[in-house]
């Protein structure tokens, strides 16, 4: 068997000639089954600890640490990301997929286990060392497997996976620790991984190569060093120490050096860790850039849009999140549709720029909002941000993987997935930190008029509510529902006012988004595999 047609069969589909059609098979089917399962368990241990946070602070204690059971899992995902990109070209993938399985599932029954706040945070940073390499590998290997020309068709799901993660992570972790335990929550990964796990060693098959090219240790740990160093800056800023403080200051500046010397030893590196071709590659810069707004602008929505269905209408965590599954729709329809339009007239450009402007427009409606404009009509709006974040955002993954050599396959989808999860640690501090400051304005504003007020019914609920020890600190959703009704509407007002500015900032976000994607080049996608394409240039992955 010649080692094109090697390549063919380990995609578990048909041969793909040049011009040909892609037509999977039912092995394929069923890598592709696991890897949506990797996807969806990888994205939703990112949301699904948030609502039991409490629950386990009061179980374990250290509250004070708290905030490092998610800063832990988004460090480690951080990290590890470009490690199973690189290795993944030099070795091969499968093996790397299956260890990475293994890493988040032992990190899982670990959690699930703690006894200490401090167990529970390092059992969190090995879960993640696993979970970044469940989020590049399946992507990694859908290249190998599918051809760009089709590739956003079947890429659509697996992007969706965390649109439904986001919604389902804290419904589900809600749940559990409310009829079972907060363990389970970490426990609740073990059986669909194992299946997982068990399907991947079974069914998949690619190539493994002995590793003969020295890994760029110094690349590797400036990059990680940059990340962390601006991961820490977001997760701290604002929260533990002041914006203007010597340690976010020195943080920021340290990511800033690091990452200024890796760009330089990246070009004396023999085999650097992000090839300074792909650094410089047009395609590669402006689909990350394009990335990182639209994911920064998306969790702009998804983080604080609950928070305000919730104060401002009075719905349970719950509804909430149901308020937000048509956004997870949105997203899975407009990159089914993109995915096909693409396959069929091999042009894509149009779609990050014209899906931004959606967005954007979905934006816009959020900011139109009042308290007095039904639930309904927050939905319908997420619903077209949706539509027009999915029309491109998967897409990204899968022109960044057709502009670069098959034998950097994994390296660059690593590198573009490593700058949107910094810029999702930013974005989420940034906008947190804007939120706070408005909300206190806006909450202390309209206390200060009802404490000016000469209405006896206003002083007395004013009255009462201070006096019941309450103050706008510690507001929850069901404390705001029994206030009287001139303190209800108080509160709701300040909280639909201090996010109204944040949803208005996402409307020259996506719009700068679709100016930068115009500057995307236009290059016909292959339509050929990874496996094929290393075989046909005759390519060692190293």
């Amino acid at each position: 068997m010649t080692q094109s047609a090697t390549a063919s069969e380990s995609t578990g589909a048909r041969p793909a000639e040049a011009g040909g059609d892609f037509r999977p098979d039912r092995r394929f089917w069923a890598v592709y089954a696991s890897l949506l399962v990797v996807m969806f368990l990888s994205a939703m241990d990112q949301t699904i600890v948030g609502t039991a946070l409490p629950t386990i602070v009061g179980d374990l204690g250290g509250a004070a640490h708290m905030a490092w059971i998610l800063t832990a899992y988004t460090l480690a995902i951080t990290v590890a990301m470009p490690v199973y990109g690189k290795l993944g070209d030099l070795v091969g993938r499968k093996n790397l997929f299956l260890v990475a399985i293994g890493l988040f599932l032992a990190g899982s029954a670990l959690c699930g286990t703690a006894g200490t706040m401090t167990q529970l945070i390092v059992y969190r940073f090995i879960q993640g060392l696993g979970g970044g390499g469940l989020m590049i590998s399946s992507q990694a290997i859908t290249g190998d497997l599918i051809p760009p020309r089709v590739r956003g068709t079947y890429m659509a799901p697996m992007g969706a996976m965390f649109g439904i993660a986001s919604i389902l992570g804290p419904i589900i972790g809600g749940w559990l620790t409310d009829s079972v335990s907060w363990r389970w929550t970490f426990w609740i990964n073990l059986p669909l991984g194992v299946l997982a796990f068990a399907a991947i060693a079974v069914v998949l098959r690619l190539p493994a190569h002995r590793l003969t090219s020295p890994i760029d240790w110094w690349g590797l740990a400036l990059m990680n060093a940059g990340a962390v160093a601006i991961v820490l800056m977001a997760t701290w800023g604002g929260n533990q120490y002041a914006w203007t403080s010597p340690v976010i200051i020195g943080l920021g500046a340290a990511g800033v050096v690091c990452w200024g010397l890796f760009a330089l030893v990246q070009k004396r590196a023999a085999d650097p860790i992000l090839p300074w071709s792909i650094l410089t590659n047009r395609t590669f810069v402006i689909s990350t850039i394009v990335g990182m707004l639209a994911m920064g602008g998306m969790i702009g929505v998804m983080g604080y849009l609950p928070t305000y269905l919730q104060m401002v209408y009075g719905y349970s965590a719950t509804v909430s999140g149901l308020l937000l599954v048509p956004m997870t729709i949105g997203m899975l329809l407009a990159s089914i549709l993109s995915g096909v339009l693409v396959a069929r007239n091999d042009r894509y450009r149009v779609f990050p720029v014209l899906g931004a402007l959606i967005a954007a427009a979905g934006a816009f409606w959020l900011f139109r909002l009042t308290t007095a404009l039904p639930a309904w009509q927050a939905s319908a709006a997420i619903f077209v941000m949706g539509a027009g974040i999915g029309l491109f955002f998967q897409l990204l993954v899968t022109v960044v993987q057709n502009d670069v050599p098959a034998r950097h396959l994994g390296t660059a989808t690593s590198g573009n997935n490593f700058f949107r999860e910094v810029a999702v640690s930013l974005g989420v501090s940034l906008i947190g930190a804007a939120f706070s400051s408005n909300l206190t304005s806006q909450l202390s504003t309209r206390m200060a008029a009802l404490a000016a007020s000469d209405d006896p019914a206003v002083a007395g609920a004013l009255a009462r509510f201070q006096g019941g020890g309450a103050d706008t600190s510690s507001l929850t959703p069901a404390l705001v529902e029994s206030l009287p009704q001139v303190l209800h509407d108080a509160v709701a007002s300040s909280y639909a006012q201090a996010l109204s500015p944040i949803f208005a900032w996402m409307i020259p976000l996506f719009v700068t988004t679709s100016l930068v994607a115009l500057l995307l080049k236009e290059k016909p996608l292959s339509r050929k595999t990874g496996m094929e394409q290393l075989a046909e240039a005759g390519d060692s992955p190293a």
